[in-house]
């Protein structure tokens, strides 16, 4: 605490992310990180733009970036916002988009930042809880009487659970809110969902956001980007604008360029993940976990006989991290990200050990 602080920064709750630790041969899973590199083409992108340009500021619009992002979704560059990680994006769109009179609408159990963006931001916030199962029900947002949104978020599939709601759900609450911008946060929709991004000819109401960090694999070059109609699209452009002209560096902009040009790789190592995805939750269960369904990157999972906190603690003094979050609701699940199958059986043999 600091007598020089602001009033907001006194009240503010800061987000957590994953831990980092430097542990000799640690099997990481708790931080959703991709198990397979980015796109060989990416890498020599970046490679190459290590040169005298740097000393050149970077391209503030990403005029190539955008073009390739909506040649990709069948958007027009001006319906295409890049930002430094899928983070920022949302920040924005936070400041830009979502902060109005009546309160946002989000789930109870989501991305943890949502709650310290409406701090931040001063936004009054309503979370909605998922049902018993931990699904999003459609209905549950929808004006009822004489309440209605102000904007909407939650991420698709969800973040910790990693249950996915459908296409047609998805448009059922776009469709039911036409006063309000409904954020989806797709930050793991490549592993098993299909992007909102489709909707957008019809709904000019809907934000898409999604990040290079996950299915392609280049969570440490911070590359987000927001999909929405151009009027959108322009309100993030000028609080981006008003904050930081230049989010993405050259190194930046020519590996992202690049993973989009690189549909086979993209597609092939979303497979994997989704393979090994299918043959962890197997093995888990026939330890006797529960895991939900899940269309991420990683599952959520919990043991009827073991406390989360103890198995997470357990696991890491065997060097094998996972993320356990002490939060209402999910506080006896543990959130295990889809490694390599090597990283998988290591993670599994612990928990024979263990359960």
């Amino acid at each position: 605490m600091s007598r020089y602080w602001s009033a907001v920064v006194h009240g503010l709750t800061p987000y957590v992310p994953g831990e980092q630790p430097k542990i000799a041969n640690l099997v990481k899973l708790n931080t959703n990180e991709h198990p397979y590199g980015p796109s060989p083409l990416a890498l020599a992108a970046i490679q190459a733009a290590a040169d005298d340009g740097l000393r050149l500021y970077p391209d503030p619009n990403a005029d190539a970036l955008k073009a390739a992002l909506g040649q990709r979704f069948g958007l027009a560059p001006q319906q295409v916002f890049v930002g430094n990680g899928s983070d920022e994006v949302l920040a924005h769109a936070f400041m830009a988009l979502l902060r109005h009179e009546q309160p946002l609408w989000r789930p109870d159990v989501g991305y943890s930042f949502y709650p310290v963006y409406c701090g931040l931001y001063g936004l009054q916030q309503r979370a909605i809880a998922l049902a018993d199962d931990f699904s999003i029900r459609p209905a549950d947002y929808l004006p009822q009487g004489g309440q209605q949104a102000g904007a909407i978020v939650f991420a698709n599939p969800n973040a910790p659970t990693g249950r996915l709601l459908g296409l047609d759900e998805v448009e059922r609450i776009v469709a039911g809110n036409p006063q309000a911008v409904v954020l989806v946060d797709e930050a793991y929709i490549d592993f098993g969902g299909t992007s909102a991004a489709a909707l957008l000819g019809r709904y000019p109401n809907l934000l898409v956001v999604q990040t290079f960090s996950k299915s392609r694999s280049l969570a440490g070059l911070r590359v987000g980007f927001a999909l929405g109609s151009a009027e959108l699209i322009e309100g993030l452009e000028r609080v981006k604008n008003s904050f930081n002209s230049y989010p993405l560096g050259r190194l930046a902009l020519a590996g992202a360029l690049a993973s989009v040009q690189d549909e086979a790789h993209f597609q092939r190592s979303c497979q994997q993940v989704m393979d090994t995805r299918a043959a962890l939750v197997a093995e888990l269960e026939a330890l006797g976990f529960a895991v939900l369904p899940s269309a991420a990157n990683f599952v959520f999972a919990r043991h009827p006989q073991h406390d989360a906190a103890q198995l997470a603690a357990d696991l890491r003094a065997r060097a094998v991290l996972v993320r356990h979050f002490r939060a209402p609701r999910i506080e006896q699940f543990l959130r295990i990200t889809v490694g390599s199958p090597e990283q998988c059986a290591a993670l599994l043999q612990a928990l024979r050990e263990l359960v």
